[in-house]
């Protein structure tokens, strides 16, 4: 049940449902050139590109400006943010201060999570984007056949059409689940209360960031996965993240199967089997984090001859579909379902629709990160897949505990991981604790741009900071030149020179 970040959609295609009979024709007619339909980031995105280049631009939602990101991402990061001030009076006797246990008003904590929705929410109105020139159609999507598409009161035409619904929590198919008002990773921030006993079921980056931050807001918690913690990404790097959890409290039960959940008066009991045998684990409230759905199911793609597979709607390098005027782009088409895969895909989208330029997507360039503490990021190959890939790889390491700024913040957890070929190209890093999600900037840039190693051991690294670590790591490359025999004999030869 673990979260997973899908690789991009190869099974065999199948048709989504078997098209139903057509409706009368109705609505009036609605001509255009782009029509977008899903105003997440990535729909929003390709919808103010193509209106700033003249388009003519349409663009369909049909439940609220700014999809997932107002819904899930912001509210989780800010509810993260909250939980490390908590945590930080806790910790503070390292630094000469008196650690207090914090007084935890839960409604606050609520307002002030509502309250970075509401900060960001005005870049995501109607009002806006009719400004920026893009026309906003609220309600309901439906192709009535290849190149129509029923909205509201229109029936709109479009000459190239964008599907951009995003996807939505998955509810894995357990016995007795439907006896307990769980919650999901877009509404667990309803809860203005404390949370006595959080049980979360799936542990990938949606369950363990929540379940930290809980835990650090006074919740005791416990995460039940069917397999591996953190299973997409780096062994070495999840271990570090996963024994931190454990030793600030967090109860992870990987390679646990749950059979079924009873709800009970006032709390939900959910049983659960491991090597060791059963057990039971009572808890107040449940957190399904399995992974995220595909939000395709109410767009009659067969009427319009989309095509889908078993992660979603089926598209090639250039995110076009099985229907030539029709693109898929984020969460919907199987590949990694993050923001900011959908505005980067977006992009792609916009020069194969307006400038027939031959872009494709490579999820290789794709960063990802767990906001856990310490957080966990990565781009490019992993050290195994680049094993698999080439025949000799170098691995650079450098850990945060040789870092002057890590010792300063008491931070010195974790450490940075880099693959490259034996010439030094740069296929991928890794880096595992304080500032990752930062970190990794430069290194997606590396791999976006296929860079030689030498480019990061060349720069100039501020002192003290965090990314001092990635520099240190590059040089590693060099690690070995002193003791090469010819190496010795050019610098004798240069010496004699004078």
């Amino acid at each position: 049940m673990t979260q997973s970040r899908p690789a991009s959609v190869t099974a065999e295609a199948r048709p989504q449902a078997a098209a139903e009979p057509s409706v009368a024709l109705a609505g009036e007619p609605l001509a255009t050139d782009i029509c977008v339909i899903g105003a997440g980031s990535g729909g929003v995105a390709v919808a103010t590109m193509a209106a700033a280049f003249g388009r003519n631009t349409v663009l369909v939602e049909k439940h609220r400006m700014g999809g997932g990101d107002l819904s899930g991402s912001i509210p989780s990061k800010a509810l993260v943010a909250a939980a490390r001030r908590a945590h930080a009076m806790r910790t503070a006797a390292a630094f000469g201060i008196a650690s207090v246990d914090p007084q935890i008003d839960h409604r606050a904590v609520q307002g002030h999570v509502k309250g970075v929705v509401s900060a960001v929410a005005p870049n995501e109105t109607v009002e806006r984007y009719t400004g920026l020139g893009v026309r906003v159609i609220l309600g309901a999507g439906r192709f009535l056949d290849k190149r129509t598409l029923i909205a509201g009161d229109y029936r709109i035409t479009a000459r190239r059409f964008i599907i951009a619904t995003g996807s939505s929590p998955a509810v894995p198919d357990i016995p007795g689940l439907d006896s307990y008002p769980f919650l999901t990773g877009e509404t667990i921030f309803e809860v203005d209360r404390k949370i006595p006993h959080l049980v979360v079921i799936g542990a990938g980056p949606i369950g363990l960031e929540l379940a930290q931050a809980h835990l650090r807001l006074g919740s005791r918690v416990t995460v039940i996965d069917a397999a591996r913690a953190l299973a997409s990404d780096d062994p070495e790097a999840t271990a570090v993240v996963l024994n931190a959890l454990s030793a600030e409290g967090l109860d992870i039960r990987e390679d646990t199967r749950v059979e079924r959940v009873e709800g009970m008066s006032g709390y939900v009991r959910v049983h659960i089997s491991a090597a060791h045998g059963a057990e039971i684990i009572d808890g107040s409230h449940l957190l399904i984090a399995t992974g995220r759905n595909p939000s395709i199911s109410d767009l009659n793609l067969a009427a319009a001859g989309v095509k889908t597979g078993p992660e979603g709607i089926v598209v090639n390098g250039g995110l076009r579909t099985s229907n030539r005027r029709v693109y898929a782009i984020g969460d919907v088409n199987g590949g990694p379902r993050f923001s900011h895969v959908s505005s980067h895909q977006a992009d792609i989208a916009l020069r194969r629709a307006l400038f027939r330029l031959p872009s494709k997507f490579d999820p290789m360039l794709v960063p990802w990160v767990t906001f856990t503490d310490p957080e966990l990021a990565h781009v490019g190959l992993t050290e195994d897949q680049a094993r698999a890939a080439n025949n000799k790889i170098n691995v650079l390491r450098w850990p945060f505990a040789e870092n002057d700024r890590a010792h300063a913040e008491h931070q010195t957890l974790g450490h940075i991981k880099v693959v490259t070929t034996a010439k030094g190209r740069i296929l991928g890093a890794t880096i595992v604790g304080p500032a990752a999600s930062e970190l990794i900037q430069i290194w997606a840039l590396a791999v976006a741009q296929k860079l030689h190693i030498s480019a990061v051991a060349g720069y100039v690294a501020a002192h003290p900071t965090f990314g001092e670590i990635g520099k240190r790591a590059a040089l590693r490359h060099y690690a070995a030149l002193p003791a090469k025999a010819n190496v010795r004999k050019l610098i004798d030869f240069l010496a004699r020179l004078g």
